[in-house]
């Protein structure tokens, strides 16, 4: 298939192959791809995922930050990938000009059993973001500097891993911050000793209080690469012993009960009425039990409130007659003026003279106009009351 002249496909870094579209690769090695549009200045986004399904295998990964920077596949493939080809399609999109092309990429994972890398040693570089560190002038400067540090005979990058796959948190844009990536190298010499430094208990410390670790070799590095070397991890699969453990029986396994075999087609028929009259009837017959206490209580039962019915108007007509009875006699009381006031209501006493005051009517006195309290003014026995005079003009 000849791409479109706006799309080319870029050289790979670790993937080697014969004809357009065919790559080799191994487990033991980091393969990457780069989508490009180099030739024309249009936005191209690209998709990327294995033939038949949706998405890509689980080793494979694929970044673009923005539509006008390239594209980088890549990944590391597993021993279960050996001998089998994977087919990758590769659609682009041009932004501009709306157009597609589709690409397919050939991989060959081959055996790595023939070259075997038993030690390997994972750095964190803090100023680099994946696919900076993907491009192979920067991953060769890389491995030649971990060269000069081991001085192993083979040397290939086994993994390349962004910092956010590991959990990690994406930088503030300030300062120009870096994701930071994780770089897994083989070799099949043993470590040399200045990687072996950051085992011993002073660096130890000292990166247990977040404290960088004193590497004699770490200059080697700073002028390209700033290494953390308290995340630095060594692996030596030459002294890994299997973990596999036969398992012992006890009690809390249960034993061996040979193949699980299912039931018949044949299943007996089972009579379903006595579960039927027991789930609806037996409930049914209670509800009836207590509606009918209920009616009987309702409708049954009204005998004294009957009774308390029909002798609650006599009891209210024999209130009714007592409040008209002492109306009729108040009223009649207020008719007839002849009866003796109540001796509370007359004075007794002169206030100043002490003789005793005849009644403040006369019995030809209308009571009927005298209102309730009288003033001093309408008193026909007032006596004044002297008062004492003040200095300055005195007033009648």
């Amino acid at each position: 298939m000849q791409l479109p002249r706006w799309w080319e496909l870029g050289d790979p870094c670790a993937w080697t192959g014969q004809g357009r579209g065919t790559r080799r690769m191994s487990p033991a090695t980091t393969g990457t791809f780069l989508l490009t549009g180099e030739i024309s200045n249009d936005p191209i986004t690209f998709n990327t995922n294995l033939m038949g399904y949706p998405d890509r295998p689980g080793w494979l990964r694929y970044i673009q930050r923005t539509p006008y920077s390239d594209g980088v596949l890549y990944g590391s493939p597993t021993a279960d990938n050996v001998g089998k080809p994977t087919i990758i399609e590769i659609t682009a999109y041009n932004r501009r000009t709306f157009e597609t092309a589709r690409h397919n990429l050939i991989i060959n994972i081959m055996s790595a059993e023939d070259f075997p890398l038993p030690y390997q040693a994972e750095f964190f570089i803090k100023n680099m973001n994946v696919e900076e560190m993907l491009a192979s002038e920067v991953l060769g400067d890389f491995l030649g500097a971990v060269k000069n540090v081991w001085q192993p005979e083979r040397l290939n990058a086994i993994n390349i891993t962004s910092a956010l796959d590991r959990g990690g948190r994406v930088p503030l844009p300030i300062n120009d911050l870096k994701e930071g990536v994780y770089v897994m190298v083989g070799a099949d010499v043993p470590f040399s000793s200045c990687l072996r430094e950051v085992e011993n208990p002073q660096n130890q410390l000292r990166c247990s209080q977040e404290m960088e670790p004193i590497i004699t070799c770490d200059k080697k590095f700073r002028t390209q690469f700033y290494i953390d070397w308290c995340k630095i991890s060594l692996v030596d699969k030459t002294k890994q012993v299997s973990t596999y453990q036969e398992v012992i029986r006890g009690e809390g396994i249960l034993p061996d009960g040979g193949e699980y075999k299912p039931p018949s087609d044949s299943l007996k028929s089972r009579d379903y009425y006595t579960d039927f009259l027991i789930t609806l009837a037996v409930p049914s017959a209670v509800a009836l039990v207590l509606f009918l206490i209920l009616a009987y209580i309702m409708c049954c039962r009204r005998e004294g409130v009957e009774k308390r019915n029909m002798q609650t108007p006599d009891i209210q007509l024999v209130h009714h007659s007592a409040i008209q009875k002492s109306t009729k006699e108040l009223r009649d009381m207020s008719k007839n003026r002849e009866i003796a006031w109540p001796l509370s209501t007359l004075p007794v006493f002169h206030p100043v003279t002490g003789e005793i005051i005849p009644p403040l009517h006369t019995d030809n006195y209308d009571s009927t106009n005298m209102p309730l309290m009288q003033t001093q003014q309408n008193l026909p026995h007032q006596t004044q009351i002297p008062q004492q005079q003040t200095t300055g003009k005195w007033y009648p």
